[in-house]
């Protein structure tokens, strides 16, 4: 708890807005992992898992449970994304990301509805704050993070509606650098989804021939 009062007691306000320890470190290292995800460098996964460890205990400490939970998946995920990485090599690869099918995509929107449905009961049980929108982030992150993993550049697109959604919820939670810093979360993913558009290509027409 003493780790939790560290990191969301405001430090000093900003326009009229409370700055925590949390709030500045989540905003750092978050844009810090994007920028790097939009280059598809492998360091953005570490960077990744101090990201989602500073922004679990302050998510905690809001009673966003699902989101709590949903960046220990994360650091799970981003665990594995850098071994699959690391592993293949795709650092090195002229066109290091792949196009998705609709079929695919489906079936992703199919097992996000469902995981949004499930989790909503869960935090209206555990008395969370938010629980249709906290469980609805949740799922569309999971759906996101394992695309990412494949190095699938629709994975933006769900980052994307994450960051729509986030925005106005963190606010409303007196989380204001974190609402920012999802809004600049949207700006660069919709810079990154054109770059990995334009990794892709490569590769296209490499099968096309």
């Amino acid at each position: 708890m003493e780790i939790l009062a560290s990191l969301t007691h405001p430090l000093f306000s900003l326009w009229g807005m409370p700055l925590s320890a949390g709030d500045i470190s989540g905003f750092a290292s978050g844009l810090i992992c994007v920028w790097l995800t939009t280059r598809a460098n492998v360091w953005n996964f570490p960077t990744g898992i101090v990201n989602s460890a500073i922004l679990g205990l302050v998510f905690f400490q809001q009673r966003l449970f699902a989101d709590a939970a949903l960046q220990i998946v994360f650091i799970a995920l981003s665990i594995l994304g850098w071994r699959q990485w690391l592993h293949h090599r795709h650092a090195q690869e002229s066109s290091p990301v792949f196009q998705t099918s609709l079929r695919e995509q489906l079936c992703l929107a199919g097992i996000g509805l469902l995981t949004t449905l499930a989790l909503w009961q869960i935090l209206v049980w555990l008395k969370g704050t938010a629980p249709p929108v906290d469980a609805l982030i949740t799922a569309l992150s999971l759906c996101a993070q394992w695309q990412l993993n494949r190095r699938q550049t629709s994975s933006w697109a769900w980052w994307i509606i994450v960051d729509v959604i986030s925005i106005p919820l963190y606010w409303s939670r007196d989380l204001p650098l974190i609402a920012a810093l999802y809004a600049v979360f949207l700006l660069i993913c919709a810079k990154g989804w054109w770059h990995w558009r334009s990794l892709a290509q490569p590769r296209l027409a490499t099968a096309a021939a």
